[in-house]
């Protein structure tokens, strides 16, 4: 039997589990199986990796994106450059980190660009925010890092004005704020001058609707969730292991 997991703490709600149990019977894939392992520290994976020797994959989330790069022997040119891992495979002896938070995010936003969502507003600086300024690199988009506390490259919400939030037509929201069960947080931005040329993108997919996307919404802009960013970057991990 081959095993594909997910490893982080605490994982009380796994789309992946879901998502892969869903593929494996839907598309009729026999000898697979999915499971979570929630483990209290990233210094538990030797043991875990011990335990199941069977493991052909591992998907990586919080809080051990970044904190899990030491533990590989090599890492895909993303994972390099963004310095956060989503996605291991495990293959003749090696693990090897990759990164398709990247490849699920760009492939999801990239239909609902216009021209004018030439600059970016990104909101939050933890390794989701590192993949999606990495996949903006990419695409050409400049963009500006925005969190409750300024500091080097980096702007405070409280900082943001008229100027700034008609400039930025993209605003990406990389933070759990607004995730459940703290359905009523967003990020503390100036929504009022958000208008219809915006494009707001949240990360976030449960609930579908966050507070941040409901009050961009209510000012006129087009908002997403991420649900189809998790789905994209979870068929980029099956792609990985079965290379």
């Amino acid at each position: 039997m081959k095993t594909y997991g997910l490893i982080g703490y605490p994982l009380s709600h796994s789309f992946s589990k879901g998502f892969f149990t869903r593929k494996f019977e839907e598309e009729n894939i026999a000898g697979c199986q999915y499971e979570t392992f929630p483990i209290p520290a990233i210094t538990e994976l030797p043991a875990l990796l011990a335990q199941h020797p069977d493991l052909c994959g591992l998907n990586v989330t919080i809080p051990y994106k970044e904190q899990v790069i030491p533990y590989l022997d090599e890492l895909s040119d993303a994972a390099a450059n963004i310095g956060a891992v989503n996605c291991i495979r495990l293959k003749d002896g090696k693990k090897k980190g990759f990164n398709t938070d990247v490849i699920g995010f760009r492939h999801s936003l990239q239909p609902l660009l216009q021209p004018h969502h030439n600059r970016a507003l990104v909101l939050g600086t933890g390794g989701a925010a590192k993949a999606v300024m990495y996949a903006l690199q990419e695409m050409d988009i400049p963009y500006t890092v925005a969190s409750r506390t300024p500091g080097n490259d980096t702007v405070a919400y409280k900082s943001l004005d008229q100027a700034a939030m008609e400039a930025h037509t993209l605003i990406v929201n990389t933070t759990p704020l607004g995730m459940y069960p703290n359905v009523d947080a967003c990020p503390d931005i100036p929504y009022a001058f958000i208008s219809s040329r915006h494009l707001l993108y949240d990360l976030v997919y449960n609930p579908a609707e966050t507070l941040f996307l409901q009050k961009g919404a209510a000012q006129g802009a087009v908002i997403k969730n991420g649900h189809e960013m998790l789905i994209l970057q979870a068929e980029a991990s099956w792609d990985i292991w079965n290379e």
